[in-house]
């Protein structure tokens, strides 16, 4: 009946999209309403500096699926076409994803929501359920979604559907003896936001004040269209803010009832639970509305690379810990297969480091790992090296380039890197920098060396195809 042992336990993975790590009651906002999202983690671990690889979804997904950096697998944007028939191309295909793994593990697999790599109506090796979403997103409601490589579009509220979808999974694979992987990948609290989520939830919104989202000044960085109107804002701000905290609410709502029946089922003790997100979300932070693309050039901000991160085992994880190492979606791969037992050599190409020692309660350490107190991002020609005092971001190949003091600047708000008294710093971080990449990066996938502009991907990475990959940036700086 599913896995009935804690040390080989069945996987959880459940995904939101576009949640910003400050978007839970638990992460201290006292604004937002999510119950089950702080109960679950009060029954295990929270990260509160747990990394995204790449901040927007496509690139960072395949990094937590497959273990490698954008510039080992690929993806290094939204991809934007060939999502599923007869022309979906698989932007992993011939790569080893953690499902694989577990697959050849003897688990069974499934999916219920967004998957957004290409060929999203084809289930992946091992799955015996695919529920899954035609593209990146879209409206709430008739959302187009495939179930066994056959569309429909879904009539309910997308985020309920896909909790009804996991139940039933849960449900089956209950009276199975195999252990199950089960991936629910939601698609809130991406937008649409206006008129797009049940009443329910938007009145709980309507006296908000909104204090943990203050509005700005517009970011400088904003990109315009042709006619000077900013790329991708919001005229309604307060509309988008009462669906954005509406949608997250929505999805608590949808991930209770799915840990209710793992628990009436019987199978807490022995599941891990994750939640987690693709990447972050600025919700009028830094004067932005979006994530590493909601600028161009594409930001780093922590609000766009920050993501929420829970698991849970009880019996196993400790509960409730709250742990701020810097980890990253690349330490998932194998951490999972540490925590599973499964018998998968290390593989020396990829960047993360299993964190299972954390899992298990030890303490982490205290500056003498410099893999785990470090972690790294890119998107497309810009890459981040961040370490608990400083973040420096480098852009290819001309800059701008960016230095925060964290301690003193925790809101990333004073660009330093012109600062000749942190000129040592500058110097050490990004040689780290480059070191790290040249370590790990596959050169023909090669980030820093792509018009990687933040619009989209249309395209895999071959030669030949690179002036026709990517969608051309967004409009004309202000």
């Amino acid at each position: 009946m599913a896995s009935r042992d804690p040390g080989r336990p069945n996987v959880l993975l459940i995904l939101s999209d576009d949640q910003g790590a400050w978007a839970m009651g638990c992460a201290g906002n006292d604004e937002i309403r999510t119950p089950h999202l702080d109960a679950l983690a009060a029954r295990g671990i929270r990260f509160s500096h747990f990394f995204c690889t790449s901040p927007v979804c496509s690139p960072a997904r395949a990094s937590l699926f497959t273990g490698e950096l954008p510039s080992q697998h690929g993806v290094h944007d939204w991809l934007s076409y060939h999502h599923a028939g007869r022309t979906g191309i698989d932007f992993l295909a011939g790569r080893t994803l953690f499902t694989d793994l577990f697959a050849d593990a003897g688990y069974r697999l499934g999916l219920s929501g967004k998957w957004h790599l290409g060929a999203n109506d084809r289930p992946r090796k091992g799955f015996v359920h695919w529920y899954a979403h035609e593209s990146g997103g879209g409206p709430y409601y008739g959302a187009p979604m495939y179930r066994d490589a056959t569309r429909t579009e879904e009539p309910r509220y997308l985020t309920d559907a896909l909790a009804d979808d996991a139940v039933d999974f849960l449900t089956a694979e209950s009276e199975r003896p195999e252990p199950f992987h089960l991936s629910v990948h939601f698609t809130a609290p991406h937008k649409p936001w206006k008129g797009q989520h049940p009443e329910q939830y938007t009145d709980l919104y309507e006296d908000c004040a909104f204090t943990t989202c203050p509005q700005g000044p517009p970011h400088p960085w904003q990109p315009l269209d042709e006619d000077g109107v900013p790329v991708g804002g919001e005229g309604d701000l307060r509309a988008a803010l009462i669906g954005y905290f509406a949608a997250t609410t929505a999805m608590d709502a949808a991930v209770g009832r799915v840990l209710d029946r793992l628990d009436a089922l019987g199978l807490t003790g022995s599941t891990l639970v994750i939640f987690t997100s693709d990447n972050g979300f600025n919700a009028g932070h830094h004067g932005v509305w979006g994530k590493g693309n909601g600028t161009f050039p594409q930001n780093m901000y922590d609000s766009s690379v920050l993501v929420p991160c829970l698991m849970s085992q009880p019996g196993r994880i400790p509960q409730g810990t709250h742990c701020d190492t810097l980890l990253s979606q690349y330490d998932v791969l194998p951490t999972l297969v540490d925590h599973l037992g499964l018998d998968v050599p290390d593989d020396p190409r990829l960047p993360g480091r299993s964190f299972a020692d954390i899992l298990a309660g030890a303490e982490p350490p205290e500056g003498t790992d410099r893999e785990r107190i470090v972690v790294y991002d890119e998107y497309g020609p810009v890459r981040m090296i961040r370490s608990r005092d400083h973040k420096y971001v480098h852009r290819y190949p001309h800059g701008p380039h960016e230095l925060y003091d964290l301690t003193a600047d925790p809101g990333e708000e004073h660009n330093l890197v012109a600062d000749p008294a942190l000129d040592a710093v500058r110097v050490d971080l990004a040689a780290r920098l480059d070191a790290w990449f040249a370590r790990y990066v596959d050169p023909a996938m090669d980030g820093s060396r792509l018009p990687v502009g933040g619009s989209g991907q249309r395209t895999p990475i071959t030669p030949g195809t690179l002036p026709t990959a990517f969608e051309p940036p967004p409009g004309p700086l202000p």
